[in-house]
């Protein structure tokens, strides 16, 4: 199947994806302000640049997008041209995932996982009952 749009214009518009401060982070991170939970973002010394740190409870949320990430559900779908490319890609990034994890782990760091379809999409549960999750695990590290 081939593309709809231009190389140049597939170009523009990948490259136009954020890494840092996305939507789905930015909803979650007011969120949590909003209810008192202060953090550090993308903290560099740490493996991963996690998304939110929390020094306080020495947790990390980890707020992934379901493509990038290739999470099995129903925002992830492989694209048709250059399958076998983004199939590695995606194999890659959720490799260096296990890897940062347990780096983290290694280090006495708790770590969650937020997915993007959990605040958005056809099944989303809504910013709210993620956020109240996210509230209640960092509530069990005190």
């Amino acid at each position: 199947m081939t593309d709809v749009v231009s190389s140049e214009k597939r170009s523009q518009m990948m490259s136009g994806i954020r890494s840092k401060d996305t939507r789905p982070e930015m909803i979650v991170r007011r969120a949590l302000h909003a209810r008192g939970f202060r953090y550090r973002l993308h903290v560099k010394d740490l493996p991963g640049k996690p998304d939110l740190v929390f020094p306080r409870y020495r947790s990390v949320v980890m707020i992934h997008g379901c493509f990038w990430h290739g999470h099995n559900c129903h925002l992830f779908k492989v694209p048709g041209t250059r399958t076998e490319f983004w199939l590695a890609k995606i194999g890659r990034n959720r490799e260096r995932d296990a890897e940062v994890r347990q780096a983290l782990a290694g280090l006495g760091w708790r770590v969650l996982e937020v997915w993007e379809c959990e605040l958005r999409g056809a099944r989303k549960a809504g910013y709210q009952p993620v956020v109240e999750r996210i509230a209640a695990w960092l509530s069990l590290a005190n």
